[in-house]
């Protein structure tokens, strides 16, 4: 049987494949699509979407719980309140089965799109062997192929963990019965969000994290706060420890053996949850049959504009190195779309990384780090205010956390760090005071609205010191 063609064929429907999809298409190209598993990619599915609704029940009970600190009245039993993560699941599920849908009609109803559900392999450069979901094949060519095949959980080698079993998060957002105790191996922000989660759905959380301090890119000062922060809702933390062994009981319980500086530890619990690191989905598609070259951990190497090497194959997303956001992937979309449909290039290496970790309080960051600005010597100024001190904080009772900012010699911002009340929001103005190269005067002098979060930028510039030359 020979091979069908088409203009461009893109393996994977994450959040850079669905919408390039869409926007070849409309350009007059000729697409296939391939999914093995469901449509969205990892955010839609088990990522960023699931997690975020089941945070925002998490959010809810809090509330209800706590609504006795600002004069409201407690509901009863509040403090005993535990989730009923059935029905909660059930409504994440909800919410993302309607995703899905949008998804399928977008790209099956609308648009010049062959959707090929399915896995598929290199038989060459420019060549796909699909094996479809029923059971039948198809070969499949294109000049222009692109790998959106995202990554999936990192599993550790540690002794005795595959026999005693465990949670990856995708499983864990599909758990109908809450955890008396749920150990989380990981102290990344995906092991910090789900601790948070379950801690306030009712269930003892324990993390275990190998390195001294949590978040390595942050730091210490956001790490020693934000672990303080959620060290008073009950989550205990056993830093600087690794495990060597896991074993579960006849009765089901989960032991967790680790060592650290101060000895041995034995840790009981009845769910355990592995959330070390991702991998990448790469070990499975033929690459060597098309020359594709990857790292040593499997990540497709690409250059400045995506490009693998070989003419015509892009990775995009989380399946080539580099930090792993959706919204990055999202822009891993713009860059690829623009220089095949629009002549204009951008190098995917020359953008801003902003990200939130949706912890309470939330942790975003934008630009450099106090830490990477001392590695990379780069003079600044640093400032430091409590979020304690913002008008917005006295009203709502919301006083955890800091916002620290870097300032250049040229008095433009360099990067700024908020733990607090709607950090993801405030940094997306300080990114775009960045992006417009304004000086730190101008947003210290602007007129915010009062009383909200942003109105804090009048302030936090107030004692900038200098550090380095």
């Amino acid at each position: 049987m020979s091979a069908t063609a088409f203009d461009a064929i893109i393996i994977g429907s994450g959040q850079a494949g669905n919408p390039l999809a869409t926007a070849l298409a409309e350009a007059g190209r000729h697409v296939a699509l391939i999914e093995e598993n469901r449509l969205g990619g990892s955010c839609i599915n088990y990522g960023c979407s699931p997690t975020k609704t089941l945070l925002a029940t998490a959010e809810r009970l809090h509330q209800l719980r706590t609504a006795a600190t600002v004069a409201a009245p407690e509901p009863p039993g509040a403090a005993q309140l535990k989730v009923d993560l059935a029905a909660a699941v059930e409504r994440k599920d909800a919410v993302i089965s309607k995703m899905r849908k949008g998804i399928r009609a977008s790209l099956t109803q609308t648009h010049d799109i062959t959707l090929l559900e399915g896995h598929a392999t290199f038989t060459g450069p420019h060549a796909l062997h699909v094996t479809l979901a029923n059971g039948r094949t198809k070969d499949i060519t294109a000049p222009l192929i692109f790998i959106n095949t995202g990554t999936h959980a990192a599993i550790p080698d540690i002794s005795g963990l595959a026999d005693a079993g465990y949670l990856t998060t995708t499983q864990l957002l599909d758990l109908k019965e809450l955890p008396e105790h749920l150990i989380i191996l990981g102290g990344g922000y995906i092991g910090l969000e789900f601790s948070q989660m379950f801690r306030r759905f009712g269930s003892h959380v324990t993390i275990v994290e190998a390195a001294p301090q949590l978040l390595e890119r942050e730091d210490d000062d956001v790490c020693r706060s934000l672990q303080a922060a959620l060290g008073q809702e009950g989550i205990e933390f056993v830093m600087g420890a690794r495990a060597h062994n896991v074993s579960r009981s006849p009765s089901g319980n989960i032991t967790v053996s680790v060592t650290s500086s101060t000895g041995e530890r034995r840790l009981r619990g009845s769910h355990l949850l592995v959330a070390t690191g991702r991998q990448p989905n790469s070990n499975k598609l033929g690459l060597g049959f098309a020359g594709v070259k990857t790292d040593d951990k499997g990540y497709i190497l690409v250059d400045n504009n995506l490009r693998t090497n070989v003419r015509g194959v892009y990775a995009l997303g989380d399946i080539h190195p580099g930090p792993q956001f959706t919204h990055l992937a999202y822009d891993d979309f713009r860059v690829v779309r623009d220089a095949l449909l629009h002549g204009r290039k951008r190098s995917a290496r020359e953008r801003p990384l902003p990200y939130v970790v949706f912890t309470d309080p939330p942790l975003a960051r934008i630009g450099l780090s106090e830490g990477q600005a001392q590695e990379q010597k780069i003079p600044y100024r640093v400032a430091t205010m409590p979020v304690s001190s913002i008008g917005r904080a006295q009203h709502t009772g919301e006083k955890q956390g800091f916002w620290k900012v870097l300032v250049g010699n040229d008095d433009r911002l360099l990067g700024a760090t908020l733990l607090g009340p709607e950090a993801g929001e405030v940094m997306a103005v300080i990114e775009v005071a960045m992006a417009g190269r304004l000086k730190y005067q101008q947003l210290q002098d602007m007129i915010f609205a009062h009383p909200t979060w942003a109105e804090g930028l009048n302030n936090v510039f107030r004692d900038l010191k200098r550090v380095g030359k």
